[in-house]
C-alpha cells in the first residue's frame, strides 16, 4: 500500500486568456497528433504554485532565484543579521558560490534558487569548524559527511525539493544538487486552437482623436490537460528524511511527503498563471481532478492525441474531454495491467469507472492523497 509514486491528472477550462507568452509575444504552442494546441509551460506552472498565496500560507516562503549575488548578499545580510555578523554571512555566501560576492556586480553563472536557512547551515558549521581548529576550507568534506542534516535546511524552501537544482560552482556543486521530486508536464489543450487576435487601443483622455497606443495581442480559450508525477522517496531523501533512495521510509517521513503532495494537488487544481490576467481575468478553476498511487509515472495525454471534437448537442470540449480521460484511463490500466489506486473529483455527472473511487469535492480528494489514498 506504500506505492512510491503520485500521479495527478487535471482537466481545466480557460475561458479567452494569454496564460504564457513566447519571445514573439505570441501564445506559447506545440503540435500534438500533428495538431496545434495552445500550452502552458512547466516552468510557468511551477512558478505559478511556488509564488501563490496557498503556497506561502501552507508550505512557507518560496526559494529565491537569481544570478544577481550582491543583491543576494543584501537581503541575506539584512535577513540574518541577527543571528550572524555579516563578514560570516557573506564568507557563507561566496564559499557556496564559489565567487566574490561583495562585488557591487556581482553574479553567478546563472539563475539559481537559493533559501536562507542553507546560508545559516553554511554559517554554523564555518562556526562550528573555526571552534574545533578545522581550517573552514574543509567545509565540503565535513558536510558530505552529514548531508541529511544539510539538505533539512531545504524544509525551508520546499520548491527546490520538488523542483531539483542545478549547481554549477562553488560548494553547491558538489554538495548542494537536488535531483527534482516532481516532475511537471507543459499544459496542452485537449482539442485544436485557432488563435483569435485582440486589437487594442489606450485612449489618450487629453487627445481629442486617436488614441495613444494601438496593438495586438493573440488570445484563446480551451480545455488543458495538467499532468505531474511525484516521487515521494526522492522527496523525503531531498528534505534529509532518508539516506538515500534506497533506504526504508519511515511512516513518520512518508506522512511529511503526503502532505506536501496534497497541498500540490490543491494547487494543480486551482492556481492559474497571472499573465495578462487585468485583461482577460480567466481565474478558473479545474473540472476535473484524477489522482493514482502507482509504482511507476503514468501519463495520460495520450487520451488526447486524437484531438477532442466539441459534442455535438450541446457544444464545448469540458465534458468530451471529461469522458476521453476517464476511458483512456481504462484502456491502459487494462492494457498493462497497472496496480493503481485511484480516486477523482469531477464537477459534472460522469459514467463511474472501475478501479477509480469518486469524491464529492476537491478537499476530499486532497484529504484521501493525505491519508495515503484511505478512505
Amino acid at each position: 500500500m506504500n506505492e512510491n509514486f503520485i500521479n495527478f491528472h487535471i482537466l481545466i477550462s480557460h475561458s479567452p486568456s494569454c496564460l504564457n507568452r513566447d519571445d514573439m509575444n505570441m501564445q506559447k504552442s506545440a503540435l500534438f497528433g500533428g495538431k496545434r494546441r495552445v500550452r502552458v509551460s512547466s516552468q510557468s506552472l511551477k512558478r505559478t504554485m511556488r509564488h501563490s498565496d496557498y503556497y506561502r500560507e501552507h508550505l512557507g516562503e518560496p526559494s529565491i532565484r537569481t544570478k544577481h549575488l550582491a543583491d543576494y548578499q543584501n537581503k541575506a545580510v539584512a535577513a540574518l543579521s541577527n543571528r550572524y555578523n555579516e563578514d560570516l554571512i557573506k564568507q557563507a555566501i561566496d564559499y557556496i558560490s564559489g565567487k566574490d560576492a561583495s562585488a557591487e556586480d556581482a553574479k553567478d553563472d546563472a539563475v539559481a534558487p537559493w533559501v536562507l536557512e542553507e546560508v545559516a547551515y553554511f554559517c554554523d558549521q564555518i562556526k562550528l569548524l573555526e571552534a574545533e581548529g578545522v581550517d573552514a576550507k574543509k567545509l565540503q568534506k565535513h558536510i558530505e559527511k552529514d548531508s541529511q542534516a544539510f539538505r533539512q535546511a531545504l524544509s525551508k524552501g520546499l520548491d527546490i525539493a520538488l523542483s531539483g537544482r542545478m549547481a554549477t560552482s562553488g560548494l553547491m556543486s558538489e554538495v548542494g544538487k537536488i535531483d527534482g521530486a516532481l516532475a511537471v508536464a507543459h499544459a496542452i489543450t485537449t482539442h485544436t486552437v485557432d488563435a483569435d487576435i485582440d486589437w487594442f487601443t489606450a485612449v489618450d483622455d487629453l487627445q481629442e482623436l486617436g488614441s495613444g497606443h494601438l496593438d495586438t495581442q493573440e488570445f484563446s480559450s480551451g480545455v488543458f490537460y495538467r499532468y505531474a508525477s511525484l516521487n515521494l522517496k526522492q522527496l523525503q531523501v531531498n528534505l534529509g528524511l532518508l539516506a538515500d533512495i534506497k533506504t526504508e521510509e519511515t511512516a513518520e517521513g512518508r506522512a511529511k511527503a503526503l502532505g506536501i503532495a496534497a497541498h500540490v494537488l490543491h494547487m494543480l487544481a486551482t492556481e492559474v498563471p497571472s499573465a495578462k490576467q487585468q485583461s482577460f481575468a480567466a481565474h478558473n478553476l479545474a473540472d476535473l481532478a484524477l489522482v493514482g498511487f502507482s509504482h511507476q509515472p503514468v501519463s495520460l495525454a495520450n487520451a488526447f492525441e486524437k484531438p477532442i471534437q466539441a459534442d455535438f448537442k450541446t457544444g464545448g470540449f469540458r465534458e468530451p474531454s471529461i469522458t476521453a480521460l476517464n476511458t483512456y484511463w481504462d484502456k491502459i490500466h487494462r492494457g498493462y495491467g497497472l496496480q493503481e489506486r485511484c480516486a477523482e473529483f469531477v464537477l459534472e455527472q460522469v459514467q463511474p469507472v472501475d478501479g477509480i473511487v469518486v469524491k464529492p469535492s476537491l478537499p476530499e480528494l486532497v484529504n484521501w492523497v493525505k491519508t495515503n489514498g484511505q478512505g
